[in-house]
């Protein structure tokens, strides 16, 4: 009997994005499968044209955990997969029963380099590559590909008119940017993507700025630096048509975001700031056209997810990268 498979991802956008090449591994190894996934509904957009899947169930904060818990349970899976690792996915597993896997989250070596600086990370994987031991029973392994996601035609003419009636992207070369973050600490700050829309601009190209309605103020901010060569689209779209957008530019600039791991899954060429946190986590780009710019800072890593403040008052880490510098990332990114 094939595999009737069940995977548990509440959030948030990188996280969500990193389960597609287990998702499809899945599907290539175990045709006939039935593949589920629960996610947020928030994020389920993220998912919802994904061929490799069987059914996507939404869940949001105001329906019960039992509620789901008893809908899962009755559905009778062969296999399944925390890939969150949460209290919240934890009390999910108790409602729904039956034996679950899941992936390692190295939350002992992750604080330690974050509080000592040293470095105990042995798995070096990224976080793709890790969520795979959760299927371990299935026998699947990477293929080497990347992240994906997939758009309607509809999402696609979407973000083509949302830059055609700005008149951006038809005779210059247009390079988004995701000047937002959900914590302070990762984020750029707004002096140098100002810097770097002048820059982009007086070099011949477009720019859109992208974010969620959280990210409207930064972002028409720094799109109003290049004039009529810019334009802020922070709001207008949602997850997918954020995608669609991103799909028609050469490249993004992004701090460590979940904008960023959208570019990789439309194999847009990313150029990544990442400051309060580093590599072993497992967030980088994941098989992408991607340059990552950082510094050699002994302060770093200062947390796992991003903090309200820089804990020395400096934020060097994303100050000292400078726009010049993604400039000539830029230049050298493949196509």
């Amino acid at each position: 009997m094939p595999p009737n498979i069940l995977l548990v991802r509440f959030s948030a956008i990188g996280d969500i994005l990193l389960l597609t090449p287990l998702v499809r591994a899945l599907r290539r190894r175990h045709p006939e499968a039935r593949i589920t996934v629960v996610t947020r509904a928030t994020f389920a957009p993220l998912l919802a044209h994904n061929p490799h899947l069987t059914s996507l169930l939404e869940w949001d904060a105001l329906t019960p955990l039992a509620d789901l818990g008893s809908r899962l349970k009755a559905l009778d899976f062969s296999h399944r997969l925390d890939l969150h690792g949460s209290l919240r996915s934890h009390a999910l597993r108790r409602y729904v029963g039956g034996k679950w896997t899941t992936y390692p989250k190295h939350r002992v070596a992750r604080t330690v380099l974050i509080h000592t600086k040293r470095d105990m990370y042995r798995d070096r994987r990224p976080v793709a590559e890790r969520y795979f031991d959760a299927a371990r029973e299935l026998e699947v392994e990477p293929d080497g590909g990347s992240l994906e996601i997939f758009l309607s035609r509809a999402e696609l003419e979407g973000a083509q008119a949302f830059l055609t009636s700005r008149g951006l992207g038809s005779r210059r070369q247009l390079i988004a940017i995701a000047p937002g973050a959900a914590h302070f600490t990762k984020r750029w700050p707004p002096h140098h993507w100002i810097a770097l829309v002048r820059r982009l601009v007086e070099a011949g190209n477009d720019v859109v700025t992208l974010g969620g309605p959280e990210d409207l103020g930064i972002a028409e901010a720094v799109a109003a630096a290049g004039a009529e060569h810019a334009a802020s689209a922070a709001g207008a779209f949602d997850l997918s048509g954020t995608a669609a957008l991103l799909k028609r530019a050469r490249a993004l600039v992004s701090g460590d975001t979940g904008v960023m791991h959208l570019a990789t899954a439309v194999d847009t060429p990313v150029v990544a700031l990442f400051g309060p946190t580093v590599e072993p986590f497992g967030f980088f780009p994941y098989h992408a056209k991607a340059t990552v710019l950082q510094r050699d800072l002994g302060c770093r890593p200062c947390s796992s997810h991003g903090g309200a403040a820089c804990p020395l008052r400096h934020h060097r880490c994303m100050q000292d990268l400078q726009p010049m510098d993604v400039m000539e990332a830029l230049r050298r990114l493949p196509r």
